[in-house]
């Protein structure tokens, strides 16, 4: 009886803390919504100089994470996610003052036309208020969600995993120093203090206090966030990713881009899960390239007619052409043409990003018209799919939903459009 009280208190606090945040996000998303350009700006500015001068603090930080990630029994791909290099840590400032150097969206007004009554109606481009994103390993999500959430005139309320909370909080540290030097709430951006999960059963039912949450994790933690939540939620599930080289490809141009696709990082969601090459080219393609693969430790699960052809692969399961592996594992499959591609695509694909290499014009528009993806590529790797890479200074993750926000999103997919209208004196007859 005394265990359930304990348990009841604990989850009585949790409920109190998280409807504080809830709060004073609400306030603090009022006060976004009025900033002005030059004042975000500044709050950027701050906060990448802050992230540079604290590269000691936060690697420090960071590598207590990684002593218990190593602890834990986490794989190496996790932990290629949650480590703050220097490269890493240089990134999250770059993107910062990048998204700094992007338009404001906010206050945009689209489309004003006059109607037969002799108003004008237009659209203007709004905040979404509060949004909640709730991730896992990745510590440089913080500043990246911070940022495009900044910019955008929206507040914060940030949950990362457990495994980066130390990570999180000394980029938290770096962000609310920077809102605070640009004249800001410093409670526009909060990053959760708990591990508890209940926080985020929380904060995904919070609909008085959050406008929209953004789960960035594994399929596990997307599908809890998508089946629980009481607020709208923008998500994909899994990032099965193709590459998909044609017979009338440039052999040596597909074969750069199926090794990048596969091997630049493989615990990422647009990484390359598996390779489609048609079977005119297939005897030509794959040695060379699998050799690369096999050389760098990637185990390869094929067809039969990729078997005859590279005798080192397993043979694939009707399972693995549905498999996000996050690790280097590569499924492969020869197909008679671009057709048995795109039907390959559309069965076991998730919407995520896929890539044809190919020289052909007519073959490469097809391909982007029929393939329903929220990334779609010619002559060029996945690994592009990519907020920064897109030019938009960051992203707080890829939606592979069709509603709202599709692909990588950035600050228009954090905004809304309202309705404006401007009149002289109309009224309705």
């Amino acid at each position: 009886m005394r265990a359930y009280a304990n348990e009841r208190s604990m989850m009585e606090d949790i409920k109190a803390y998280m409807q504080q945040v809830g709060q004073q996000a609400r306030a603090a998303s009022r006060l976004m919504a009025q900033a002005d350009t030059a004042a975000k700006n500044r709050a950027l500015e701050a906060i990448a100089q802050a992230i540079l001068d604290s590269k000691i603090a936060l690697q420090a930080a960071n590598a207590k994470d990684i002593e218990r990630a190593r602890k834990d029994g986490l794989d190496n791909a996790s932990i290629d996610r949650l480590t703050l290099s220097d490269k890493v840590i240089s990134g999250m400032a770059e993107g910062l003052r990048q998204i700094a150097q992007l338009p404001d969206p906010i206050g945009e007004i689209d489309d004003m036309k006059y109607r037969p009554s002799g108003i004008q109606v237009g659209k203007m481009r709004v905040p979404l208020g509060v949004i909640g994103i709730i991730y896992e390993s990745r510590p440089n999500v913080t500043a990246d969600a911070a940022g495009l959430c900044l910019k955008s005139g929206n507040a914060a309320i940030l949950r990362g995993g457990s495994e980066a909370i130390h990570s999180n909080q000394a980029i938290a540290a770096c962000v609310q120093a920077g809102l605070k030097a640009a004249g800001l709430p410093d409670t526009a951006v909060q990053v959760v203090a708990t591990t508890d999960r209940a926080a985020v059963g929380e904060l995904i039912t919070m609909k008085d206090y959050v406008d929209v949450i953004v789960p960035r994790g594994g399929k596990s933690l997307i599908e809890r966030v998508s089946n629980e939540a009481r607020v709208p939620v923008i998500k994909h599930l899994h990032g099965v990713c193709h590459v998909y080289i044609d017979d009338e490809a440039d052999i040596e141009k597909a074969i750069r881009i199926a090794d990048n696709a596969k091997t630049h990082r493989y615990g990422v969601c647009n990484a390359m899960e598996t390779l489609l090459v048609a079977q005119d080219v297939a005897d030509n393609v794959l040695p060379p390239l699998c050799k690369i693969y096999l050389d760098k430790g990637v185990e390869l699960r094929g067809d039969d007619a990729s078997r005859a052809i590279v005798t080192q692969m397993k043979a694939a399961t009707e399972e693995d052409w549905a498999t996000e592996y996050l690790a280097p594992i590569l499924s492969i499959r020869v197909v008679p043409d671009m057709d048995a591609a795109i039907a390959h695509i559309a069965s076991y694909g998730s919407q995520h990003t896929e890539s044809i290499v190919t020289e052909n014009y007519t073959r490469a528009m097809r391909f982007l018209r029929e393939v329903d993806s929220s990334s779609v590529m010619v002559n060029a790797s996945t690994r592009f799919a990519d907020g920064f890479e897109y030019g938009l200074g960051a992203e707080i993750g890829i939606s592979t939903d069709k509603i709202h926000a599709r692909g990588p999103v950035g600050l228009e997919g954090l905004t809304s459009q309202k309705f404006i209208v401007l009149g002289n004196g109309q009224v309705r007859s």
